[in-house]
């Protein structure tokens, strides 16, 4: 009885995960809502750090972006589209419309039009938050 709730369990995650979803390093989740936009879902770490490496895994991994290759904050801090948690972040490699575009550097948040390279967003994840 212990391994079919096991399995039960396990299939019940498989299933309600979207196919296009992977868990970035950190343990945030990545998800694509298109060609180019998708979402970085915290799964327990939260911090600013985070969002930008886990962007930089899935447009590195699975979009094939080049490290020279800007990402771009789409929508800040919502809940998520794919997901429906509460918080989630929205990247973009393409600039978004009507939005000015500007450097993000080290910001204390995620405003639409901030952006940072491949390679950039790749180096943060080497920081680690002072309290986990």
């Amino acid at each position: 009885m212990k391994k079919v709730m096991t399995y039960a369990v396990f299939a019940a995650l498989v299933l309600t995960t979207p196919a296009s979803a992977t868990f970035a390093r950190f343990g945030y989740q990545t998800v694509a809502l298109s060609n180019t936009v998708f979402e970085v879902i915290p799964r327990g770490r939260t911090d600013i750090d985070g969002y930008w490496c886990a962007a930089s895994d899935f447009a590195r991994r699975t979009l094939g972006a080049d490290w020279k290759q800007q990402i771009y904050v789409k929508r800040g801090y919502g809940p998520s589209e794919a997901t429906g948690r509460r918080t989630a972040v929205q990247f973009s490699l393409t600039a978004p419309e009507g939005v000015p575009q500007q450097s993000s550097g080290f910001s204390t948040g995620f405003r639409p039009g901030f952006s940072m390279s491949v390679s950039a967003a790749n180096g943060r994840c080497s920081t680690r938050p002072l309290v986990d």
